[in-house]
């Protein structure tokens, strides 16, 4: 592997069956077991973020309640329909 400056080596403690059960999801998606890890770890503070940023609307909405009738009127719009 080739340094370059902003890739920093880590270790990290996994155990057996989560070993092996990434190192098939490599093998399986022609990868490394780095890169795997990193692409996985990206996700992961995706989802993070989005989930933080629901969070943070779902308080903003909350806290200024719809008062409006016409847009009560849109919430049955947005329901999923029953099959």
């Amino acid at each position: 592997m080739e340094w370059t400056p902003h890739i920093q080596i880590v270790q990290i403690v996994l155990d057996k069956k989560l070993l092996q059960a990434a190192d098939q999801a490599a093998k399986r998606t022609r990868r490394n077991r780095s890169a795997l890890v990193r692409e996985a770890l990206r996700e992961h503070l995706r989802r993070l973020q989005l989930r933080a940023s629901e969070e943070r609307d779902r308080e903003g909405y909350s806290r200024q309640p719809q008062a409006d009738a016409a847009a009560r009127d849109w919430e049955s719009e947005a329901a999923w329909p029953q099959e």
